[in-house]
């Protein structure tokens, strides 16, 4: 998955609202909305960058058998 296409996208705003709403609706202190908006961009940063190592290693010809 290519981290300029469309599906990767839809991915990211899915998991961004995931985790803002879980977040969000199961926090009663009063900096919610601060805190669910981190901890959202905080996952898709981190789904970027574990995206970009996946597609960065998937181009590698080289076969590592660790058996």
């Amino acid at each position: 998955m290519n981290i300029k296409s469309k599906k990767f996208a839809v991915i990211a705003v899915i998991t961004f609202l995931i985790l803002f709403l879980m977040n969000y609706i199961g926090n009663d202190l009063p900096d919610k909305l601060e805190r669910a908006l981190m901890t959202a961009v905080a996952g898709v940063i981190g789904l970027t960058i574990g995206m970009w190592f996946v597609l960065k290693n998937s181009k590698d010809d080289t076969h590592h058998d660790f058996d």
